[in-house]
């Protein structure tokens, strides 16, 4: 299996919930709130995975992508369309709108422990919910944006069973912080 890494953005009380305003929810676009140095570019450091790895994807996130990145031709933009995608989705079946992308074939665990290379999931809520629920996140990269939401889904929700990571890095992008959190 290779290394697990979910990234997101959070809001300073934990919301992950709609942080572009693409979802239409009363608080949406909370991460666009502090600038453009805080979000644009590699704001993960993906890096090299970008070239190496599998982006893991839900439905409705590939969605998103799909309308915002294939028409852009910056540095940034043409690795994401150059990256192999993967899509965890039982209803899409066209995914000619974002290169490189295909559908993950059977169950999410299954694929993700038979995956040999990195794989970075990004938004995907439920994706990432069912690689918690079978211990199967090895990294956390969360932009964290000073705001409070107040309303909406958390990236952690309650557990069985306490998680305990370690942090191995803590960056200052614009206005937000960027922890990275290990196994």
């Amino acid at each position: 299996m290779g290394h697990v890494i979910v990234t997101g953005f959070v809001s300073l009380d934990g919301i992950v919930t709609d942080p572009d305003g693409s979802g239409g929810t009363p608080a949406g676009g909370w991460m666009f709130q502090h600038g453009a140095e805080t979000v644009s570019g590699d704001k993960f450091r993906m890096g090299d995975l970008m070239d190496t790895g599998v982006l893991l994807l839900g439905r409705t996130s590939w969605e998103i992508f799909s309308k915002i990145w294939p028409p852009r031709t910056d540095e940034f933009s043409t690795k994401m369309n150059k990256m192999t995608k993967v899509v965890a989705s039982h209803t899409l079946t066209d995914l000619s709108a974002f290169p490189n992308s295909r559908l993950m074939e059977g169950e999410l665990t299954d694929y993700v422990r038979s995956e040999s290379r990195t794989i970075v999931v990004t938004g995907s809520l439920s994706v990432i919910r069912v690689l918690q629920a079978a211990d199967l996140v090895d990294e956390y990269r969360l932009m964290t944006m000073p705001s409070i939401v107040g309303a909406g889904e958390r990236m952690f929700g309650p557990s069985e069973k306490p998680v305990h990571l370690r942090l191995e890095s803590l960056t200052q992008p614009g206005d937000a912080s960027l922890a990275t959190y290990v196994r």
